[in-house]
C-alpha cells in the first residue's frame, strides 16, 4: 500500500479498515497501517503537519495519527504510548471546536479516546462523560474503573518498564484488562 498524504487519506484508510479492525489484534493490518502512515505519523509527531487542526478532519487525522496508529504500529512496545499526551492535546483542542460533532458519528469516538487511553483520573471521567453521549461507554467506565482502582494500567507495565503491584498481577492473572 502506497503512503498516504492528507489527513482524508487517513481518514479514508481508517474508515475502510472498519470497526472490525480497529479493536482487533491483527498483524497483517498492523503492517498496512504502519507501512502507510509511518511517514505521516513522524510528520505529525514533529509538529509538521499542525495546520490540519484547523478542520475536524484535520483534526481527527492527527489524533488517530498520534493514539490510534501507535497501538497498531508499535504494539507491544513502549512507543505505544509515546505519543498519548500529544493525542489528547490535540483532543482537547478539537473538543473546544466542537469539531467531534463534524465528523460521521462512528469516528466520533476517536476524538474520546485519547482520555480514555490517559492514566489521569480527570480524563477518565472526562472520557466517561464523552462516551456516554454517543451510548458508547461500557469501555470508558472499564478503563476508569481501573485507573481508579490501581492508578494505572497494569498492562503496561511490563512494555513500559515499570514493576508491578501483588494487586495488579492477581489481577492480570484473574484475566483483568489486559490491553
Amino acid at each position: 500500500m502506497p503512503q498516504l498524504e492528507t489527513s482524508d487519506d487517513v481518514i479514508a484508510f481508517w474508515q475502510d479498515a472498519g470497526f472490525s479492525k480497529w479493536f482487533t489484534k491483527d498483524e497483517v493490518f498492523d503492517a498496512t497501517f504502519r507501512e502507510s502512515c509511518l511517514t505521516l505519523h513522524q510528520r505529525a509527531a514533529t509538529g509538521q503537519l499542525d495546520a490540519w487542526q484547523s478542520t475536524a478532519n484535520g483534526a481527527l487525522a492527527l489524533i488517530l495519527l498520534f493514539d490510534q496508529f501507535p497501538r497498531n504500529a508499535f504494539r507491544n512496545t513502549a512507543q505505544m504510548f509515546a505519543t498519548d499526551a500529544m493525542a489528547r492535546d490535540y483532543a482537547a483542542r478539537a473538543l473546544a471546536q466542537g469539531f467531534d460533532n463534524q465528523v460521521q458519528p462512528a469516528l466520533r469516538m476517536f476524538f474520546y479516546l485519547p482520555f480514555e487511553h490517559s492514566e489521569n483520573l480527570d480524563d477518565q471521567h472526562r472520557s466517561v462523560a464523552l462516551h456516554e453521549a454517543i451510548d458508547f461507554k461500557e469501555y470508558a467506565v472499564q478503563h476508569r474503573d481501573i485507573i481508579q482502582r490501581f492508578g494505572r494500567f497494569p498492562h503496561r507495565n511490563a512494555v513500559l518498564g515499570r514493576p508491578s503491584t501483588a494487586a495488579e498481577l492477581a489481577y492480570l492473572e484473574a484475566g483483568g484488562f489486559a490491553g
